[in-house]
């Protein structure tokens, strides 16, 4: 076995580098949850959590993967056999629909090749096609972290309102959330699916449900059996600081830190940051002559980039190589891309040296293998050192 020094780079899109600060906080001692200083630490979470996902009703936390997430967003809304419109745009896609299949929903899929947003139009059309308003839902992923295709969720909101329907809108930000620009509230989501291990800095373990009036109201009537998941509880003891089970006290602990960094850098100066070293690492794909998954330029995702080798190059042994040579870890091609592609996180705690050092390790990776490629690191580092005031200017006004 190779032994290593140095830190570790983990730039995969997910779980991301968890701050030194959200570290020391969940190394907190372990308190009383049914005590006054929970309750303290409940509330604050969840007027944080309000400001990181703009929405003014409540945000649901439970000690869960972005997975169970999905799960409360379906079984709290919907009935057994309700209809739902969902898109293809990937991996994290196609798992959602085979959960509301699994379910007992029906799912009408919308196939794509995976490299194209969701479209709008496609989306008012097939609700205005629908006279009876059969759909009850329509399921979306924001930024799709198989493929790094972002959507835009307002465009898909004023489809659903052109259209007139009635349906249930749900999102999915595991990968965008404290990364790229969210609105629940501005953009007329009824539930917003989101995670604890991506932009939020922390590890697995936490998983969310920010809830509109009219989910709420869906909820009521919703018949599709839940117990663990269900609401109603939450929302009653959440009321008075508490849970209906025993919290993730110190995951609590973490995030409570973590919010306190998104607020200190502001939002804006977060999303800016993300969609420089975005640019960034574009920049550096377009140097090596790699092509990008995502075909849309407007739809890059600011959270990761996915790649393609060239033909007859094999992406798992380039991850291995460098995983082995320069211990940094990448994210392997999912689904229907396999070993064609492979995915560079950008997002959570994260700089210009951090993404530097990962370009680095890139570019030995694809020399190391003799994969033809051109010069990346220069187009990146210009782009960096010409932008640098830039984000210092914008962190400074947050």
């Amino acid at each position: 076995m190779t032994v290593h020094r140095g830190r570790h780079f983990l730039q995969i899109p997910g779980p991301t580098n968890v701050p030194d600060r959200v570290l020391r906080a969940i190394d907190l001692p372990t308190i009383d949850h049914r005590g006054p200083e929970f309750a303290q630490l409940t509330f604050e979470v969840l007027e944080g959590l309000r400001f990181i996902f703009q929405c003014s009703g409540p945000v649901i936390v439970y000690p869960s993967s972005g997975t169970g997430a999905w799960e409360a967003a379906l079984v709290n809304t919907l009935s057994p056999g309700d209809r739902v419109l969902a898109f293809e745009t990937g991996h994290f896609a196609t798992l959602w629909r085979t959960m509301a299949e699994g379910l007992g929903l029906h799912v009408t899929f919308v196939p794509s090749d995976w490299r194209h947003s969701i479209d709008p139009t496609a989306v008012e059309q097939m609700l205005r096609d629908d006279a009876g308003h059969t759909f009850a839902a329509v399921m979306a992923v924001h930024n799709e972290t198989s493929t790094g295709v972002t959507s835009n969720v307002a465009a898909i909101r004023s489809a659903i309102d052109r259209a007139h329907h009635p349906a249930l809108l749900l999102i999915d930000t595991i990968s965008s959330l404290a990364s790229i620009e969210y609105r629940h509230d501005e953009w007329g989501v009824d539930v917003t699916v989101g995670g604890s291990q991506k932009g939020l800095m922390l590890p697995p373990g936490l998983g969310f449900n920010a809830l509109s009036t009219k989910a709420l109201e869906a909820s009521k009537h919703a018949r599709l059996t839940k117990s663990y998941w269900a609401w109603a509880p939450i929302l009653t003891a959440n009321q008075q600081g508490f849970y209906p089970y025993t919290p993730a006290t110190n995951m609590l602990n973490g995030l409570r830190e973590a919010l306190a960094m998104l607020r200190e850098e502001g939002l804006d100066a977060v999303f800016a940051r993300h969609g420089r070293l975005a640019e960034a690492t574009r920049r550096a794909t377009g140097g090596w002559g790699l092509e990008i998954v995502c075909r849309e330029p407007d739809a890059y995702s600011n959270s990761l980039t996915a790649l393609f080798l060239p033909a007859g190059y094999d992406a798992d042994a380039l991850r291995a190589l460098i995983l082995e040579r320069f211990d940094m870890s990448l994210g392997k091609g999912l689904g229907r891309l396999g070993e064609r592609a492979f995915r560079i996180g950008h997002l959570g705690y994260f700089n210009d040296l951090m993404l530097c050092g990962t370009l680095c390790g890139v570019e030995l990776g694809l020399t190391a293998l003799g994969i033809p490629h051109g010069d990346g690191l220069a187009p990146a580092l210009a782009y960096l050192a010409v932008t640098a005031s830039d984000a210092v200017a914008s962190a400074s006004v947050s």
